[in-house]
């Protein structure tokens, strides 16, 4: 073998080489490829499962409200009840889902003797258990104004709360015996739907039902 052809072999044996290192390259950089594919994926499968994005455009009183809501196995009605037979010769006035200690849902309920004497009694929306009812240190004129609308509400509670899930398909949160600015006596009721958890308030008229108004909380 001459000098020129050893010369041509052995350029032509360093270009195989190359060419070998090359292809072994890019079949690592399709690997590492895929790889990086798979770390992809798993973020945004996560977030689709989870629901984070979802939550997150919740505000924070809708987040509390979705929260709270599914831990009340006792309903508003029941709750009330249970404050009433805690209280002799009482009728209800207020009832309204809220968080106790350690996060625990209960029923903060008001209720009310004939002269307008109020009581207040916790119950645990899990269990329905009333606790010892507290009366509520009000003045002559309160007892006065509360024993008035009592005297004028021809509609119960349960029926006012009808109305209004008539009105919203939800879960009632909330329900008030209360007066608006014309001074007429009203039951107001929350309404929270789950598909949103939005909260909207109905004012019924205790005399007919008719609905006064109806007002959307989205915060």
């Amino acid at each position: 073998m001459d000098g020129t052809t050893g010369q041509r072999l052995a350029r032509t044996a360093g270009a195989v080489c190359v060419l070998a290192v090359t292809v072994g390259g890019l079949l690592a950089g399709c690997g590492d490829e895929e790889k990086s594919g798979g770390d992809d994926a798993s973020p945004s499968a996560s977030a689709s499962a989870g629901g984070g994005k979802k939550d997150s455009s919740l505000t924070e009183d809708q987040r509390e409200r979705k929260a709270l809501i599914p831990k009340a196995k006792v309903t508003y009605d029941k709750a009330l009840a249970a404050a009433t037979k805690a209280v002799k010769d009482s009728e209800p006035v207020k009832a309204e889902l809220d968080a106790g200690p350690g996060g625990r849902a209960r029923w903060e309920t008001e209720v009310a003797t004939e002269d307008g004497t109020a009581h207040s009694v916790a119950v645990d929306a899990a269990s329905g258990k009333a606790a010892k009812p507290r009366a509520e240190d009000d003045d002559g004129d309160d007892r006065k104004e509360l024993a008035s609308w009592l005297g004028k509400a021809r509609v119960s509670a349960e029926q006012a709360a009808q109305v209004a899930i008539g009105e919203k398909k939800g879960t009632v949160a909330a329900i008030e015996l209360d007066d608006n600015d014309s001074g007429k006596v009203l039951w107001s009721v929350d309404v929270v739907t789950p598909n949103d958890w939005n909260k909207t308030t109905y004012d019924i008229d205790v005399t007919n039902r008719k609905v006064l108004r109806e007002h959307v909380d989205r915060d």
